[in-house]
């Protein structure tokens, strides 16, 4: 499923927001009783000015009048705490939302299917997970602060209004309908507006990742400039759509002053009016103004919530079309999948295909085509069998071995696995067969025993008599004695404390680790120095004992000693045989063949 075709309305993102507050009763409960009382305060001002006004400075002197600076006093110490119990209950409430919001979008992440990540790029996704929960949580705060506690100042206001002149307070019922038509309009562009420059930080965000992720390439070719304009565009446009949304999200206090301000001017002039017909006192009339006044605070307020409602709405709109993702097995499928413990490594494709949708030509608007990457594809591999794939680039030899541990699922066809369809094997149990080692080492910002014994759930698991076996079947014993600390040295980010040699057998030390049945070995030699090509070859050949091994390669020299070799060419399978057998056939593997090795 496309995440672009999830379609998440207003009324429906602010639901889910608000559901996650749910579980936070007591808090809210708080939080509801701490706002009410800061509203009910704003009334009690005004009430209080009427009484003072009409009966204190009539010359004569009331006792029950001293009552009132006490009650002021008194009416200051509840609504300060009031609210510092609702700020402390809502900072409890968003906080937990906020991991909650997280600890679910990344538990999602985890689950999601390979092609979300191939279709989105790790910037826009930790724009999401990082930063634009931030902006959803902005609406609860502004929901709870704001439209709870100045709608209740509204209302109390509102109804004392009606209670001392409700001529005057019907005037004023005029300026809400145009109120509202006006935020409305704003409203519209305002989300519009956010969409865009949500995807602007995205595309910010993914050329800061290129630019920092690439800095050698950059440095070495003098990409600077290059760079710096690429983010100085993207960064522009941004700052825009900022000013932009400045602009929109700016007139709504002004307008609603300027409305508001109209409507105080006809309500003095009707005021006047009644005064001079002796239909209200000064008291009665002062409340009445102050009342007045006091209602346009919370009503800016309210204006102002628009812009970080829509700011907040546009990240839940992203954020939801990441949690909506599906996931690779449900728990339906789950329930329903076969287990296993240890297989065989027996392994049969059925006339397997794959295709997938990709765009016509580099200009989208020429649309999609149907690409067809796999062709009929049948091969069987028995148990303990080292087969290696070749064939020119874009053949199709790394979407085959994906098909393996379901990173991609079959067009049509089946893959089988000691006799059952792999579609039917429970998706931990499948992948727990296989072992993966790259070209492309990725490593974990932790120690050497944590990323060998990578999949264990704490540290305390580790069996470190496993890792330093594994360490010396890769030839990694030399390496770990001149560390201070041995296993327990940090590799740094993504390794970078050790060579490129010392990567990639770190990464066959955590496949040996794992001691899975089925080995999968994309262009594990491909970027190494010849020294640390023999060492890595030697701990592959210890890795490959007794294991399902297949293996892409494109320097041919690596895979002679191959049980069998399977060529592939625009996604079918045109050759199969041993080294001697396919050079003996003279076509396409002994063409390759010859040709790198009359260039080496």
């Amino acid at each position: 499923m496309d995440s672009n075709s999830i379609n998440i309305s207003t009324q429906t993102a602010l639901k889910r927001i608000l559901r996650y507050a749910i579980p936070h009763k007591v808090a809210v409960a708080l939080a509801l009783f701490g706002l009410t009382i800061v509203a009910a305060s704003e009334t009690a001002i005004p009430a209080l000015l009427k009484p003072l006004l009409d009966r204190g400075f009539t010359g004569q002197l009331d006792n029950k009048l001293w009552h009132v600076p006490a009650f002021l006093v008194g009416l200051a110490f509840i609504r300060g705490l009031a609210q510092f119990g609702s700020n402390y209950a809502l900072s409890h409430i968003t906080n937990s939302v906020l991991f909650k919001l997280r600890e679910q979008m990344f538990n999602r992440l985890l689950q999601a299917p390979a092609d979300l990540f191939q279709n989105r790029s790790a910037a826009s996704l930790i724009n999401a997970v990082v930063f634009e929960v931030n902006a959803v949580l902005q609406v609860i705060t502004s929901i709870a602060m704001n439209l709870v506690r100045d709608s209740l100042t509204v209302i109390g206001l509102m109804a004392y209004l009606f209670y001392l002149n409700w001529r005057l307070t019907s005037l004023i019922l005029i300026i809400f309908p145009i109120i509202g038509f006006m935020v409305k309009l704003i409203n519209t562009r305002l989300r519009k507006l956010h969409k865009v420059s949500q995807d602007m930080t995205n595309e910010l965000s993914y050329i800061v990742e290129e630019s920092v992720g690439g800095y050698k390439v950059v440095k070495l070719h003098g990409g600077e400039t290059y760079e710096k304009q690429r983010f100085s565009l993207i960064a522009n446009k941004l700052r825009r759509y900022s000013m932009k949304i400045a602009v929109a999200g700016g007139l709504n206090q002004p307008i609603t002053q300027f409305v508001a301000s109209i409507a105080l001017s006809g309500v003095l002039l009707v005021a006047l009016f009644q005064s001079s017909m002796a239909e209200t006192t000064v008291g009665g009339f002062v409340a009445f103004v102050t009342a007045l006044i006091l209602i346009i605070s919370p009503l800016k307020h309210l204006a102002d919530l628009n812009q970080p409602l829509q700011r907040g709405i546009a990240a839940a709109d992203m954020i939801f079309k990441l949690m909506d993702q599906p996931i690779e097995e449900d728990q339906a499928r789950q329930s329903g999948a076969i287990r296993i413990s240890k297989s065989k490594g027996d392994l049969e494709f059925k006339n397997v295909q794959f295709s997938y949708q990709g765009l016509a030509s580099l200009n989208p608007s020429d649309g999609l085509i149907t690409k067809d990457i796999l062709k009929n594809i049948d091969l069987k591999i028995p148990a303990g069998e080292v087969v290696a794939f070749v064939g020119p680039s874009g053949g199709g030899k790394s979407t085959l071995v994906n098909l393996l541990p379901r990173f991609f699922i079959p067009t049509s066809g089946s893959i089988s696995l000691d006799g059952v369809d792999i579609q039917d094997i429970d998706l931990k149990d499948l992948r727990q067969q296989m072992a993966f080692v790259s070209q492309d080492v990725v490593l974990f910002n932790d120690t050497i025993a944590a990323n060998v014994a990578y999949g264990v759930k704490s540290p305390e698991e580790i069996d470190r008599g496993l890792v330093h076996e594994a360490l010396q079947a890769a030839n990694l014993t030399e390496l770990v004695k001149e560390l201070p600390e041995g296993i327990d040295t940090q590799v740094g980010d993504n390794g970078n404390r050790l060579s490129g040699g010392q990567r990639q057998r770190l990464a066959i030390a955590r496949a040996i680790y794992k001691n899975a049945p089925i080995l999968i070995l994309d262009e594990a030699t491909s970027a190494l120095d010849s020294e640390s090509e023999r060492q890595v070859q030697e701990a592959l050949e210890t890795l490959m004992q007794g294991r399902t091994t297949l293996m892409i390669a494109h320097r041919l020299s690596t895979i002679e000693n191959a049980n069998r070799i399977v060529v592939l060419d625009h996604g079918k399978i045109v050759e199969n045989g041993s080294h001697t057998e396919l050079m003996a056939q003279n076509g396409l593997y002994a063409s390759l063949h010859r040709l790198q090795f009359s260039q080496a």
